[in-house]
């Protein structure tokens, strides 16, 4: 898996040993308001960082490292499955309103659109006005269909 590289961050492959410093970067029980659960700790995180590291080809998970503050502060995931990736973004909290969620969002777009993706999708609580605001930054647009009480977001993208 490739790193992707911006001017203002690295998304660098998730890693086991990201888990540390991941732990504190989502440690605020509010990142969980539109996505359930609580806070993991840094051993509990690092399993599951364990489990997708290991996983699938199709599970694609980065950490946003920023060169500005020279540390993590979130993470990007693709789940691909044919010519189809669903995405997420978290960003931790102290690092919130500053414009990287989407950034990364578009930066992972343009990544996926590079290796022919031909769909993107996100899943939104209709009251996450964040994450609704970087999708359509990226690009995706809100569809009729929901799916677990979230909003299905939807990029076609064409192909000459």
């Amino acid at each position: 898996m490739d790193r992707i590289e911006t001017p203002a961050f690295v998304l660098l492959p998730l890693r086991p040993e990201h888990a540390g410093e991941m732990a504190g970067v989502l440690s605020d029980p509010a990142l969980h308001t539109f996505t359930g659960g609580v806070p993991l700790t840094a051993q509990e995180l690092r399993a599951r960082y364990e489990r997708l590291a290991a996983g699938p080809p199709g599970w694609r998970n980065w950490v946003l490292w920023s060169r500005e503050e020279e540390c993590l502060v979130g993470y990007v995931q693709a789940t691909i499955e044919g010519g189809t990736a669903e995405i997420a973004w978290v960003i931790g909290t102290p690092w919130q309103g500053r414009g990287l969620a989407t950034a990364a969002a578009k930066a992972l777009v343009a990544h996926l659109t590079d290796e022919g993706i031909g769909t993107v999708i996100a899943h939104i609580h209709p009251d996450h006005a964040a994450s609704a605001a970087v999708a359509g930054s990226a690009g995706l647009r809100p569809t009729d269909r929901w799916h677990d009480g979230e909003v299905r977001w939807e990029l076609k993208i064409p192909y000459a």
